[in-house]
């Protein structure tokens, strides 16, 4: 029994001091129960700084097929405004214009007339007023305009063309003026006293066209030639023909 004690003693301390795993199992009994891990121990120090190492191998980018357009974006805001550009090369010749009608300055001088009316009876109602007096009678022949028939202008040239009145009477005064047989416009004045009533127009006409002066119900127009006159003026401003 001893002799057991012993070799079982001996075998534990060769264990100890060798540290080393049991191969075989004997029959000293059963392990023990492993104890508790102990707590880590503090970081280690750095280790010295290893070589450098041999250099790699060089890359090369691997580009892949290109892709396919992606979706239309929504349109960007408005850029500022660019410099002036240089001026373009100049443009093709155009086709020549139409050929001008033929002017006749002595006819365009002629077209205007500017009378006075110096009668002692008052005008006719819805009848044409009559202007008797020419207002230049001293201009040069070549200069001198055309002459009323029966007080009514008679256009010889086509265009455009500008009228106008002045008229004194007592209280009040209508004056119509015509184009035609048609009233172009109608103006009225009143006063307690004396007044000028005056109007004028543009109008166009055609070759053959009248313009003429009326009074209407109201017409007390003053007929002394000491106190006032009446003037009826029209002239061409263009020729239409």
């Amino acid at each position: 029994m001893a002799l057991r004690w012993l070799s079982c003693s001996t075998a534990v301390l060769l264990l100890l001091v060798h540290v080393a795993p049991v191969v075989a199992q004997t029959s000293c009994g059963a392990p023990g129960i492993p104890g508790i891990p102990g707590t880590h121990g503090p970081n280690g120090r750095d280790g010295t700084k290893g070589e450098k190492g041999d250099p790699g191998e060089s890359g090369q980018p691997v580009r892949g097929q290109k892709g396919g357009p992606g979706l239309r974006g929504p349109p960007g805001r408005p850029g500022m405004k660019g410099d002036v550009g240089l001026p373009g090369p100049p443009g093709y010749p155009g086709q020549p214009g139409e050929k001008g009608r033929p002017f006749n300055p002595s006819k365009q001088a002629r077209a205007f007339f500017s009378q006075k009316r110096l009668l002692p009876q008052s005008p006719e109602i819805d009848t044409t007023m009559n202007f008797n007096s020419d207002i230049l009678p001293n201009l040069d022949q070549q200069f001198q305009g055309v002459s009323l028939t029966n007080g009514s202008f008679v256009c010889v040239i086509k265009g455009v063309y500008f009228f106008s009145y002045h008229i004194s009477a007592k209280s009040r005064v209508c004056l119509k003026l015509l184009k035609g047989s048609d009233t172009h416009m109608t103006l009225c004045d009143i006063a307690e006293g004396f007044l000028v009533t005056s109007g004028s127009a543009v109008l166009e006409l055609e070759v053959g066209d009248t313009v003429s002066l009326q009074a209407t119900r109201y017409n007390n127009i003053v007929t002394s030639q000491s106190s006032a006159s009446h003037t009826f003026t029209g002239f061409l401003i263009f020729s239409t023909a």
